[in-house]
């Protein structure tokens, strides 16, 4: 038997397969660059990282079965700057890779990890690159071109992406070494405490979230003496800020526990706003 014909044995390939290769992270970069082409309100970015992560599901999983349930994991809610989105998606993969051979990494440690680094990574992201780059190479490109020269148009191009792409990449080749290194170093019992850190983020996280994504307020009000008293301002926000926004969360998530459809919820939300601003019961916080 030929020395070919040892390396394309069963155990060969397996371990082949089970293993991210460079060729899968640069599909994985190129990938990551459309992050934003399936967004939609339901799980915003969550379609483009699952697509993001197909590389690295085809490398670990040999079955169908397997690299569906993968691709379910990563269908989840996501929502991130999308210039840091490879900080992720290298950590993401790193554990996809570890939990293999590791057995106290599950799918919520996966998935719990993910979700506490979006937050933080998406607050550092606006500000690195909407408030700080986007604002210095416009300000140089705009000062050029308003003075004449062709090269204005073409430094906001370079000087802008350029950047954004050589970091992206770094993110990504980074964040998957160091999770590798570090996953492969750590107990079942640090492990679990990282998991349950990650799991608290993760709510703060999706929290804040559901504050900022959810307006809703209503304009009644009732006489008071010579005046009057706004339910919202001086009754609904004096018990809770953000009262009517929690409720509905509540109330579409108990829904969804109930079997409800996602399209089911967005009728029900149109039925509530129509209904409500013919009635004048609700209307949109300022």
């Amino acid at each position: 038997m030929t020395s070919d014909a040892v390396s394309t044995t069963p155990a060969a390939a397996a371990a082949e397969e089970n293993h991210i290769t460079k060729a899968a992270l640069n599909r994985m970069f190129l990938r990551s660059l459309t992050l934003e082409a399936s967004f939609n309100y339901e799980r915003q970015q969550g379609l483009g990282f699952a697509f993001i992560m197909g590389p690295a599901i085809r490398r670990l999983y040999r079955t169908r079965e397997e690299r569906a349930a993968a691709l379910q994991r990563h269908l989840a809610f996501f929502n991130i700057t999308p210039y840091v989105n490879q900080a992720v998606v290298g950590a993401t993969a790193a554990m996809e890779a570890e939990r293999k051979n590791n057995p106290s990494i599950t799918d919520t440690s996966v998935e719990s990890v993910k979700v506490a680094l979006m937050g933080p990574l998406a607050g550092i992201g606006d500000s690195l690159y909407w408030g700080t780059l986007r604002l210095i190479v416009t300000g140089i490109a705009v000062a050029l071109a308003l003075g004449g020269n062709f090269v204005g148009p073409i430094l906001f191009v370079v000087g802008f992406n350029v950047p954004v792409l050589l970091l992206s990449y770094f993110y990504l080749r980074g964040s998957f070494s160091l999770g590798t290194r570090f996953l492969s170093s750590i107990s079942a019992e640090l492990m679990e405490r990282i998991t349950s850190a990650a799991t608290m983020v993760g709510l703060l996280v999706i929290g804040g979230l559901t504050a900022s994504l959810i307006s809703i307020s209503t304009p009644l009000a009732f006489p008071v003496g010579d005046g009057e008293s706004n339910i919202q301002t001086d009754v609904l926000d004096g018990i809770l800020p953000g009262l009517l926004p929690l409720a509905t969360f509540w109330l579409f998530y108990w829904l969804l526990g109930k079997r409800w459809k996602p399209w089911h919820l967005l009728l029900l939300s149109l039925a509530l706003g129509f209904i409500g601003a013919f009635t004048g019961i609700l209307g949109v916080s300022e």
